[in-house]
């Protein structure tokens, strides 16, 4: 097998190529390592040598500008961070190297489920407002149209704190709706997702991109085209979009009726009669997922049930049991406070975070985004900042740290025992109740680099000498803390969900 000429290549002597990671129309994508920043790994796409010609970089350079713009604003574009032009004077740009599997293949495997189904068009549904809503571009208010919305440009990869996320890309065709600009009529996109106005090289609105993503919801459900032409022909699909009924759902899918109408009303044929904008779709849908988010605590807390219904009576108390019969500690103020503890149970010793919130905030944060993360310093004394943020949409967040001095055996436990296990319960108390007890159970994951960071730093903290400078540590990780919170609280705010995913 040849090699490839640009594996270990150095890029604008900062960027080194190891690997084709993918082709497109538009170019080549290669993996590589961004040796400024310690070798992270970004992806580099190059524009193919066949389309060097003006029109072609200019339309290159704007996906770069229009990714890196939108990306500021939501997490669910591909990132890009930097733009250049090579010695061979062949422009490229550099992305987030992102990991995961596009929707087209999710379909072609399995069908989905209406809770995944909903998580994911609204994540689809955030990014596309987001570039409907427009960027400045040249110094200009500038709409986007993708105009080739379709499951191949959706890309599905694990985040560490929100699940499943949705990345939007190629926005190499996307069509920027510039302020006073005449614009140009011509037909791009793919036949089986195009809108009639689409077909038909009229300019086009984000009405379209509605009519795509609604050919997308229709196949995510069944995995099937909602319209069948004779053949692959730009005739028969024209045909098809202008003239053809879109095929119902199958009842013995049992899909919501409200899910059945939103997919008909966008792949209306007459723009006008669609949802006029995502933020409908959206609306649509936010009391649909919260019905099948609170379906699901619902059925956690009855417990395992036998054929006929009957609750089934379980050998032992769980873990959420015993956190169910802790009370308040006599040694702790009676306030809005946040702490740690080892939990001793029959089934062992876990970590636990414990807080005390109004009865209200406690009811609110139950079908929260829950994220965490951990900071940790070694100078002047060996002292981890434990961050736990729970989000949603109506109260925003709620910050939840505190901290773990490693140089105390309580510590040095509960560093491991996070780290071992990967997860932790946050054991929630209400500030107006007489009885002080626990009031409400929560479980939070943590992403498996963090849990061996935790052990890394355990195993440290062990080889230095302490200082009676624990509260210079505290104040240092706090300020870190502080300019942490901006980039935490986007990331939060883009997901835009009010419900748990772990």
């Amino acid at each position: 097998m040849a090699m490839d000429p640009n594996s270990g290549r150095l890029l604008a002597n900062r960027y080194r190529l190891v690997e084709l990671a993918g082709k497109g129309a538009m170019g080549q994508v290669y993996r590589a390592e961004d040796t400024l920043l310690g070798g992270v790994t970004v992806a580099v796409k190059f524009l193919a040598q066949t389309l060097l010609n003006q029109r072609m970089r200019d339309r290159f350079e704007r996906e770069a500008t229009i990714c890196a713009l939108l990306a500021e604003k939501t997490i669910h574009i591909v990132r890009v961070k930097d733009y250049g032009v090579d010695e061979q004077d062949v422009p490229y740009y550099v992305m987030e190297f992102l990991e995961g599997e596009n929707l087209s293949e999710i379909i072609k495997r399995e069908t989905m489920d209406v809770e995944r189904f909903l998580s994911l068009v609204r994540q689809m549904c955030i990014g596309l407002e987001c570039a409907h809503k427009g960027i400045i571009f040249k110094q200009e208010p500038s709409q986007i149209i993708h105009r080739d919305i379709k499951p191949s440009n959706i890309l599905l990869v694990h985040d560490s704190t929100l699940g499943e996320l949705v990345k939007i890309l190629d926005f190499g065709i996307a069509k920027l709706i510039e302020a006073n600009r005449e614009q140009t009529h011509s037909f791009m996109g793919t036949l089986a997702y195009c809108s009639p106005e689409q077909m038909e090289g009229k300019e086009l609105d984000n009405r379209s991109d509605i009519y795509s993503l609604g050919i997308m919801m229709y196949e995510m459900l069944t995995r099937e085209m909602p319209l069948l032409p004779e053949n692959n022909s730009f005739g028969s699909w024209y045909k098809a979009h202008h003239e053809y009924k879109p095929m119902p759902l199958k009842p013995d899918l049992k899909i919501p009726r409200e899910i059945d109408r939103l997919i008909a009303r966008c792949l209306e044929k007459n723009p006008s009669q669609r949802p006029q904008t995502v933020g409908e779709i959206l609306k649509a849908i936010e009391p649909l997922e919260k019905r099948y988010s609170q379906y699901r605590a619902g059925g956690n807390r009855l417990g395992n049930r036998d054929a006929a219904g009957s609750a089934v009576e379980r050998d032992r108390p769980t873990l959420e049991d015993a956190c169910l019969k802790m009370t308040w500690p006599a040694g702790k103020p009676r306030q809005p406070i946040v702490f740690h503890r080892l939990l001793r149970t029959p089934q062992g010793v876990f970590a636990t975070l414990w807080t005390m919130l109004e009865q209200e905030d406690i009811q609110s944060r139950r079908y929260s985004t829950r994220y965490n993360q951990f900071l940790f310093l070694t100078t002047p004394h060996p002292m981890v900042l434990w961050i736990t943020v729970l989000h949603n949409r109506e109260r925003g967040p709620r910050w939840l740290p505190c901290y773990l001095d490693l140089k105390t055996p309580v510590g040095q436990r509960t560093a491991r025992l996070l780290g071992k296990s990967g997860n932790y319960r946050m054991l929630f108390f209400a500030l107006e109740s007489q009885e002080q007890k626990c009031q409400h159970v929560m479980s939070v994951t943590i992403d498996p680099t963090q849990c061996r960071m935790l052990a890394e730093w355990a195993n440290t903290s062990q080889g230095i000498r302490g200082s009676d400078q624990a509260a210079l540590s505290k104040k240092l990780l706090r300020q870190e803390f502080e300019k942490l919170k901006p980039k935490i609280l986007m990331k939060l705010e883009a997901a835009n969900t009010a419900y748990p995913n772990q």
